[in-house]
């Protein structure tokens, strides 16, 4: 019995370089692996750029900051129906009721 186990041991060392030796030799019949990556691209999102008369939609005004304090950034009181608006970082005076831009004042 110890001989055929130390038969069969012997054996499988002999055997193992001849083993990895053709494991080896495949790697080289094998095409490359091609990893393809997808990229992607979130579009950012561009400032408008304010006009005077310009419609202010629903949407945009959601995203403005009303401005009740306007004597802290120095800005003359509005007239009736109108609003200081903080759009980024620019004040807008805009209608309550139209949405049209009557005057604009860059960032401050």
């Amino acid at each position: 019995m110890k001989k055929i186990f130390a038969a069969l041991l012997s054996a499988s060392f002999l055997l193992s370089p001849i083993v990895a030796s053709q494991a080896s030799a495949d790697d080289f019949r094998r095409p490359p692996v091609v990893v393809k990556k997808k990229v992607i691209v979130e579009k950012t999102v561009v400032r408008p750029h304010w006009k005077k008369g310009y419609r202010v939609d629903a949407g945009e005004r959601r995203r403005f900051h009303d401005v009740n304090d306007y004597r802290r950034y120095r800005l003359a009181p509005p007239p009736r129906d109108y609003r200081w608006v903080r759009a980024d970082n620019d004040f807008l005076l805009i209608g309550v009721t139209s949405g049209v831009i009557s005057s604009i004042i860059a960032g401050r």
